[in-house]
């Protein structure tokens, strides 16, 4: 059984490269999509695994999107 701080954790490095490629993309272009989409089931099935209600998702939701952030603001940090 995983603390609900570490399945946070997880999802957040799961985002970081799909942040990083998305970053590359246009916006709501269709490898914009899969970048913000793709992590998706992935997340689910973790917390499905871990054995969390429906409350954790809007934490979950927020790692997601912090990770998504971070991996892009790498992407940029790596082209300056």
């Amino acid at each position: 059984m995983m603390s609900i701080s570490e399945l946070m954790l997880i999802v957040f490095l799961i985002n970081l490269p799909f942040g990083y490629w998305r970053c590359s993309a246009a916006r709501f272009s269709k490898k914009w999509m899969m970048a913000v989409h793709i992590p998706v089931p992935f997340i689910f099935l973790l917390r499905i695994l871990s054995g969390f209600g429906w409350t954790v998702i809007p934490l979950l939701l927020l790692s997601d999107v912090a990770g998504q952030f971070a991996g892009g603001e790498l992407r940029k940090l790596e082209a300056h």
